[in-house]
């Protein structure tokens, strides 16, 4: 197992930094419009409802460092989230569903919003895990590629499945085997994020938009689109227009990519690369169209009739946020509940209801319909298959690849 990581980031890797704080996803309001939702009391079933039968008992924590679990004399667990991306009752002082886990366990939910980026949150805990000291958190959310490096430095504990049932069983498939956690040994997906291609209507004018091509192509687009400054979204996309894998290309497939975005902004194509920003671009008609999060769309088109979006037929790309469990925590099996809490229906329904990002939880449309019919039937939030078989992630990549493929890209983005 890899053990080495630079503690000093590189100049690109500060510039990507800097950008994902100023506009990116470190930026993103989570859930920036609060809607009211429908429907009555919600009943849960009980968390042994579902049998564990056929479910592997725990092998031995490979790669992690356990603690001695306290679960069984302390009914807590600490939980550390990005902000904004937990449902919150309509006075704003009470999340619904945890709640309702403790009220069910008797497990009281410590929960933090104390996770504003994924570097600067790596710089919080690096010390702790490095040392072999625990963090004081029992679960963390990561996004997909800090996740891996902490898999692969050793530093959260692989869990256990018989712990897991309802995870276990409802998992979508297309989030099931990362290359970089492969069977979700160590992980589970929170939400996911998927990038599509949205459009003003009004803007566009009858120009027709179906792939990343028209949008770095058509001159009856130029300087009104718009890709993003996260280097995976942008290229992804761009990769997979050219018929490229993003889990699998090359060197040479991605500098050709760079390639051709930089023809767009050598020629006035793109107008620029923004953040979480083109919110506004894309709702006043600077943009006709442009590279989008889809947690973004689906608000976007509750306000504006204009707003809609596309998935191209190359695909579109997937990444996701993840709960993982750090070594030395006190309340693994606490912590193990709590995920599993989340891949039952009713309360991932009612999460996916409040924050719009995709759900990662297998068999919930009946009971997000319950809440709200709209979101059940968004494929924004509940992909249906077809949609599903056209989602890719960006490949791993290894601490030289990142450095290499940061520089170029800044240098891209002007960053």
């Amino acid at each position: 197992m890899e053990q080495y990581e630079p503690d000093r980031l590189t100049p690109p890797q500060v510039a990507a930094m800097r950008r994902s704080l100023r506009n990116g996803r470190a930026a993103m309001t989570r859930r920036s419009l609060l809607r009211a939702s429908a429907g009555g009391a919600l009943t849960l079933g009980g968390l042994g409802a579902l049998s564990a039968c056929g479910i592997p008992a725990a092998g031995k924590t490979e790669g992690g460092t356990s603690a001695e679990d306290h679960s069984a004399k302390e009914k807590t667990v600490s939980f550390s989230n990005w902000t904004e991306y937990m449902d919150v009752d309509e006075a704003g002082k009470h999340h619904p569903t945890l709640d309702t886990f403790t009220e069910r366990t008797g497990i009281k939910v410590k929960y933090s919003e104390d996770i504003n980026d994924n570097n600067e949150f790596f710089g919080k805990i690096k010390p702790q895990l490095a040392a072999g000291q625990e963090t004081g958190r029992d679960i963390v959310v990561l996004t997909d590629w800090l996740a891996a490096r902490l898999i692969r430095l050793g530093w959260v504990q692989k869990l256990d499945p018989s712990n897991l049932p309802h995870a276990y069983a409802n998992l979508s498939g297309q989030f099931r085997s990362p290359d970089w956690d492969p069977g979700r040994a160590y992980s589970y997906p929170w939400q996911g994020i998927s990038t599509v291609i949205a459009y003003n209507k009004k803007a566009l004018d009858g120009v027709e938009v179906k792939s990343v091509s028209d949008l770095l192509d058509n001159p009856k687009l130029k300087g009104r689109v718009g890709f993003l400054t996260e280097m995976r979204d942008s290229v992804g996309m761009t990769l997979l227009d050219m018929g490229k894998d993003p889990g699998k290309f090359t060197d040479d497939d991605y500098a050709a990519a760079i390639a051709r975005l930089q023809k767009g902004v050598d020629s006035g194509q793109i107008r620029r690369f923004t953040g979480n920003d083109y919110t506004s671009d894309i709702t006043s008609g600077d943009f006709a169209a442009c590279i989008a999060w889809a947690g973004d769309v689906v608000q976007l088109k509750a306000d504006s009739p204009d707003i809609d979006f596309l998935i191209p037929d190359s695909g579109y790309m997937t990444s996701s946020d993840n709960m993982l469990i750090p070594n030395k925590a006190r309340h693994k099996t606490n912590a193990e509940r709590l995920i599993d809490y989340y891949y039952e229906p009713t309360p991932a329904a009612q999460l996916a209801a409040y924050i719009n990002y995709v759900c990662p939880v297998d068999g919930v449309k009946d009971a997000l319909a319950k809440i709200d019919e709209d979101a059940a039937n968004n494929p924004l939030i509940i992909p249906d298959k077809a949609m599903q078989a056209k989602s890719h992630a960006f490949r791993s990549l290894s601490a030289k690849e990142e450095t290499a493929y940061e520089a170029q890209f800044a240098k891209l983005t002007g960053a």
